[in-house]
């Protein structure tokens, strides 16, 4: 739920049954099958090597699996990098 204190918005620890349904799935190919993991990830690579439309797109999505996705950027509304300032009371 938007809005809702106490809730950061992430999904952790959460049920995720699309990605337990793959999981099941992957698990229950053989390597020799061309719908395997590794069959796919290799699929992946080869894609990225291609000079094609799909290899950025490839590329980009192994290199966010390998390095994680780039952070993002929390900016001002001109654009510009947020200001932190730490002010205490009570001192001087």
């Amino acid at each position: 739920m938007a809005g809702v204190k106490g809730r950061s918005g992430t999904n952790k620890g959460k049920d995720k049954p699309f990605a337990e349904a793959l999981r099941m799935e992957l698990k229950a190919v053989k390597d020799s099958d061309p719908k395997s993991l590794r069959a796919i990830a290799r699929n992946l690579i080869g894609r990225a090597a291609n000079d094609d439309k799909d290899a950025v797109a490839a590329i980009k999505e192994i290199a966010d699996r390998l390095d994680g996705k780039p952070a993002q950027a929390i900016t001002d509304a001109d654009g510009g990098p947020i200001q932190v300032a730490v002010v205490k009371f009570g001192e001087g």
